[in-house]
C-alpha cells in the first residue's frame, strides 16, 4: 500500500506492508533516522519503502514527526478490523549495557509513556529527543498503547537502537495472526476501533 503526506514542511511517500519480510529502503536525507527505521522494518518483518523530503535546513522535527504520523495511520489502516491478530506485543531487548522493554496494544486507544534516561544530544543532524516525538506521534496515529521502558543504559546510540529494535519485535507479535483465534476479534466487546 502506497500513501503520501504533503505539507508546506514535508513531502513523504511511503510504501508499507505490515505483513512483509523486513525489506526496506529509505531516502530521507537523515542517516540516523534511516538507521532507526531499519530496525523497525527488520525486527518487525514490516516492508517499508520511504521517500522523504523536508525542511531539514531548519531541523529534522517536521520530517520525523510527519513520518510517524503517516506510518501510524498506515499501520492502523492495514490492520483493518483486527480479526485474528494477537493485538498485544511486548519485547525486552538487551543491547550491550542497555536493557529496554517495549509493550504495545493495538486495541484502538492511544496512550504513550516513556520511562528511562533523559533523551538528548545529537546524532549527525538528528536531535535525539525527536525519538520521543516519533514514538508519541506513531502511537497516536496508529491508535495504540505504547509503553517504552529503558531500564538502564549509558551509551545513547545503544539506547536508541534498543528502543527501535524492541518496538519492531513488539509490533511483530501484536500484528501477527493467532491461528487459534479462528479469525475472532481479540476483544470481549466484539470489536476494536
Amino acid at each position: 500500500m502506497i500513501e503520501s503526506r504533503k505539507t508546506s514542511e514535508t513531502n513523504i511517500k511511503l510504501d508499507l506492508n505490515i505483513h512483509g519480510s523486513g525489506q526496506y529502503r529509505f531516502d530521507t536525507e537523515i542517516p540516523f533516522f534511516d538507521h532507526m527505521l531499519s530496525h523497525i522494518a527488520k525486527h518487525g518483518l514490516i516492508d517499508m519503502d520511504l521517500h522523504l523530503r523536508g525542511d531539514i535546513g531548519i531541523d529534522c522535527h517536521h520530517s520525523v514527526e510527519d513520518t510517524a504520523i503517516l506510518l501510524g495511520q498506515m499501520i492502523h489502516k492495514q490492520l483493518g478490523d483486527k480479526k485474528g491478530i494477537f493485538r498485544y506485543g511486548h519485547f525486552t531487548l538487551p543491547m550491550d549495557e542497555v536493557l529496554t522493554t517495549v509493550s504495545v496494544d493495538l486495541g484502538g486507544r492511544f496512550y504513550y509513556k516513556y520511562t528511562g534516561p533523559e533523551i538528548d544530544g545529537k546524532f549527525g543532524i538528528y536531535d535525539a529527543e525527536l525519538t520521543l516525538e516519533f514514538l508519541q506521534k506513531l502511537a497516536l496515529n496508529a491508535k495504540m498503547n505504547l509503553h517504552v521502558v529503558v531500564h538502564y543504559g549509558e551509551n545513547k546510540h545503544h539506547i536508541h537502537e534498543s528502543i527501535f529494535k524492541a518496538l519492531g519485535k513488539a509490533l511483530r507479535q501484536a500484528i501477527a495472526v493467532d491461528e487459534k483465534a479462528n479469525g475472532q476479534i481479540p476483544s470481549t466487546k466484539g470489536m476494536l476501533e
